[in-house]
């Protein structure tokens, strides 16, 4: 089993009628070398300009990335050779990060690799502290620059923190 770390940035609220541009993956291990990053064509004519602009990439741009069957493949692939057995996913915003990775691969692949479920990382943190008005965001390592990559590498350096810190059990292969 293997905890896969992942931040998406799309160009609206919802999958469908608006696109996934980008998502980033890292499992979750000392090191956090094992990562994943794909760009998408936008599958819509419909695009909220401020939410594009936090990927900092422009429509232009966008329409210029890969067709999202083959990256979705490609990021199904790699899950298989980088995960032994189940992968599990993770995320800071796991109610918009999961709609659109879940959508997008059983729209695009007929199946999701990680199941029916998700985690939270906020929530994880709360209850570890015993405090619903805390973030763990002070943990994280790497600069929140809204590269999925970076993101998901510093949300998994504050699950190793946690880990660290708490006896939390985190098991990898």
């Amino acid at each position: 089993m293997a905890w896969v770390m992942v931040d998406i940035e799309a160009d609206g609220p919802i999958p469908g009628d608006y696109s996934m541009v980008c998502f980033g993956a890292v499992i979750v291990e000392p090191g956090l070398q094992r990562t994943f990053y794909g760009q998408l064509r936008p599958i819509s004519d419909r695009f909220e300009p401020a939410a594009l602009a936090v990927s900092g990439f422009s429509r232009e741009q966008t329409l210029a990335f890969p067709e999202p069957a083959p990256v979705m493949a490609a990021f199904r692939d790699w899950l298989a050779a980088e995960c032994a057995g189940r992968c599990k996913f993770i995320s800071d915003n796991n109610g918009f990060d999961w709609q659109f990775i879940n959508w997008y691969f059983h729209h695009f692949q007929g199946e999701n690799p990680f199941g029916f479920s998700s985690t939270n990382l906020g929530s994880l943190y709360k209850g570890l502290v015993k405090d619903m008005f805390v973030n763990f965001k002070h943990l994280r390592k790497t600069r929140h620059t809204h590269h999925p990559v970076d993101d998901a590498r510093g949300n998994a350096e504050a699950l190793l923190a946690m880990s660290e810190q708490s006896g939390l059990r985190i098991r990898w292969d």
